[in-house]
């Protein structure tokens, strides 16, 4: 008698990657590589605002002419964004699920307190976020900002900035969020080479503090624009509607 048997074909090779716990940390580590090269680079478009009113609103006018570019550049962050904080508590998810109590007792002593809060700090950005996005790019929170104009009628990004830093409020949560972003970074960029295998055990004591140095920076560069505004040091200029 023959007996034929059906077995489930097996997955293709990326989506088998996907399916295994080192896969995703790869692929968190490579999106998470991507969110970390943007928060550079918008922190370094945003300390234009210390140059001046032009500058500020000539950089902001060269990436609205990028035009779609500019919106597929913006989706594709966020869908990487997306799936870094889907794997993120995923993975968190299915380790909590699978260590003895033990086991969590030992690692909790070693582990550090920024990779045991991973999850919590990245919940609280991804809210930080989203408040962010509504108060600046899409305006959903102040739309008069959508009407202000500079001198030469381009949209005046330098004004916005400033006004919206101006309540007191609106800087003390951006200082909290930078500053959780920040130490969510901590750990975040040493452990993107470690899922990476770009690092060794004499490495590891490098990379971690080459981390605190390049965060220490990212904080004090995106909290020193509420600060110089909250104290007066940069003001609106005059002429703008």
């Amino acid at each position: 008698m023959n007996i034929s048997v059906t077995s489930k074909p097996p997955a293709s090779f990326p989506a088998h990657l996907l399916d295994i716990s080192i896969g995703q940390k790869i692929l968190m580590a490579v999106t998470g590589f991507i969110a970390f090269g943007f928060v550079c680079g918008h922190m370094l478009g945003n300390l234009q605002v210390f140059i001046g009113q032009d500058q500020m609103n000539s950089y902001a006018e060269k990436l609205q002419s990028l035009g779609p570019a500019l919106w597929a550049i913006r989706l594709f962050l966020f869908i990487s964004f997306v799936i870094h904080v889907w794997y993120g508590i995923k993975l968190k998810l299915e380790n909590w699920a699978a260590r003895p109590i033990s086991y969590r007792n030992a690692d909790t002593v070693k582990a550090t307190l920024a990779s045991r809060t991973m999850i919590w700090t990245g919940l609280i950005i991804l809210t930080f976020l989203v408040y962010h996005l509504l108060h600046y790019t899409i305006r959903v929170t102040n739309p008069e900002f959508a009407t202000l104009t500079d001198a030469l009628g381009r949209p005046d990004v330098y004004g916005m900035v400033i006004l919206g830093f101006s309540n007191t409020a609106v800087s003390i949560v951006y200082i909290i969020g930078v500053g959780l972003l920040s130490y969510h970074l901590t750990h975040g960029v040493a452990s993107m080479f470690q899922s990476l295998g770009l690092n060794s055990e004499k490495w590891q004591e490098r990379l971690d503090k080459i981390a605190w140095v390049v965060t220490v920076l990212l904080f004090l560069g995106y909290t020193s624009i509420p600060l110089a505004v909250i104290t007066g040091c940069t003001q609106l200029v005059p002429g703008g509607n």
